[in-house]
């Protein structure tokens, strides 16, 4: 009786290790995370680095979108 009772526990034992150890789902999603904080960061930044240029190609699209009826092509 006590052999079963100490065999039963050894398998739960095992059972929980083994629960434990076995992180590589966890693993995987953590670093997926870590690479969307790090996307979104790298947007963020380019969108400030490059803002003069980005809000200065929407002025001259809004310019040449205004001017349709005038003669000769938008730059």
């Amino acid at each position: 009786m006590v052999n079963d009772v100490a065999l039963r526990v050894l398998v739960a034992l095992q059972g929980l290790k083994t629960r434990f150890e076995d992180e590589d789902g966890q693993t995987l999603a953590e670093y997926g995370l870590i690479m969307a904080v790090i996307a979104v960061a790298v947007v963020v930044a380019a969108g400030v680095a490059f803002r003069e240029a980005i809000v200065g190609a929407f002025d001259n699209a809004t310019e040449c979108i205004s001017g349709a009826g005038n003669t000769g092509p938008c730059a």
